[in-house]
Protein backbone atom coordinates (compact mmCIF):
# COMPACT_ATOMS: atom_id res chain seq x y z
CA UNK A 1 0.00 0.00 0.00
CA UNK A 2 3.01 2.45 0.65
CA UNK A 3 4.54 1.08 -2.58
CA UNK A 4 1.14 2.50 -4.07
CA UNK A 5 0.82 5.56 -2.10
CA UNK A 6 4.74 6.67 -3.28
CA UNK A 7 3.99 6.00 -6.77
CA UNK A 8 0.90 8.11 -6.45
CA UNK A 9 2.76 10.92 -5.11
CA UNK A 10 5.36 11.12 -7.37
CA UNK A 11 3.02 11.05 -10.63
CA UNK A 12 1.22 13.88 -8.85
CA UNK A 13 4.15 15.74 -9.01
CA UNK A 14 5.53 14.79 -12.49
CA UNK A 15 2.83 16.15 -13.61
CA UNK A 16 3.54 20.10 -13.44
CA UNK A 17 6.87 19.64 -14.05
CA UNK A 18 5.92 17.73 -17.74
CA UNK A 19 3.34 20.71 -18.20
CA UNK A 20 5.90 23.38 -17.69
CA UNK A 21 8.31 21.55 -20.03
CA UNK A 22 6.00 21.51 -23.01
CA UNK A 23 4.80 25.39 -22.13
CA UNK A 24 8.76 26.08 -22.77
CA UNK A 25 8.82 24.89 -26.18
CA UNK A 26 9.81 26.97 -29.05
CA UNK A 27 6.54 28.47 -31.30
CA UNK A 28 6.78 27.59 -34.95
CA UNK A 29 7.47 30.43 -36.58
CA UNK A 30 4.16 31.42 -38.10
CA UNK A 31 3.20 31.67 -34.02
CA UNK A 32 6.32 34.20 -33.30
CA UNK A 33 5.55 36.05 -36.46
CA UNK A 34 2.16 36.74 -35.32
CA UNK A 35 2.86 37.68 -32.14
CA UNK A 36 5.74 40.17 -33.39
CA UNK A 37 3.58 41.51 -35.73
CA UNK A 38 1.62 43.91 -33.43
CA UNK A 39 0.25 45.90 -36.02
CA UNK A 40 -1.08 43.07 -38.06
CA UNK A 41 -0.07 44.11 -41.37
CA UNK A 42 1.45 40.70 -42.41
CA UNK A 43 4.95 42.14 -41.97
CA UNK A 44 7.47 43.23 -39.14
CA UNK A 45 9.08 46.13 -39.37
CA UNK A 46 12.69 46.74 -37.58
CA UNK A 47 10.99 48.12 -34.81
CA UNK A 48 8.34 45.47 -34.30
CA UNK A 49 11.57 42.53 -34.61
CA UNK A 50 13.72 44.67 -32.22
CA UNK A 51 11.24 45.37 -29.28
CA UNK A 52 12.05 42.74 -26.40
CA UNK A 53 15.35 41.96 -27.46
CA UNK A 54 17.96 42.19 -24.56
CA UNK A 55 20.78 43.16 -27.24
CA UNK A 56 19.15 45.55 -29.97
CA UNK A 57 21.91 46.80 -31.85
CA UNK A 58 22.31 42.91 -32.45
CA UNK A 59 18.59 42.33 -33.34
CA UNK A 60 18.83 45.28 -35.98
CA UNK A 61 22.09 43.59 -37.55
CA UNK A 62 19.94 40.38 -37.61
CA UNK A 63 16.62 41.84 -39.33
CA UNK A 64 18.76 43.40 -41.68
CA UNK A 65 20.45 40.04 -42.71
CA UNK A 66 16.91 38.45 -42.66
CA UNK A 67 15.56 41.22 -45.15
CA UNK A 68 16.00 39.36 -48.37
CA UNK A 69 14.55 42.11 -50.41
CA UNK A 70 15.65 44.90 -48.20
CA UNK A 71 12.48 46.43 -48.26
CA UNK A 72 12.35 47.43 -44.38
CA UNK A 73 10.42 44.95 -43.48
CA UNK A 74 10.22 41.36 -43.09
CA UNK A 75 7.82 38.69 -44.46
CA UNK A 76 6.76 35.87 -42.99
CA UNK A 77 8.61 33.71 -45.32
CA UNK A 78 12.05 35.66 -45.12
CA UNK A 79 11.38 35.39 -40.96
CA UNK A 80 10.75 32.10 -41.70
CA UNK A 81 13.65 30.92 -43.81
CA UNK A 82 15.92 31.62 -40.49
CA UNK A 83 14.03 29.63 -38.35
CA UNK A 84 11.53 32.01 -36.80
CA UNK A 85 14.45 34.68 -36.41
CA UNK A 86 15.74 32.64 -33.34
CA UNK A 87 19.54 31.27 -33.86
CA UNK A 88 19.18 27.02 -33.25
CA UNK A 89 21.10 25.83 -30.29
CA UNK A 90 23.67 23.63 -30.34
CA UNK A 91 22.22 20.72 -28.26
Amino acid sequence: MKKLATIAALIALASPIAMAKEAKEKPSPEEAFKKLDTNGDGKLSEEEFVTGKKDAEKAKAQFKTLDKDSDGSLTLEEFSAAGGGKKKKKE
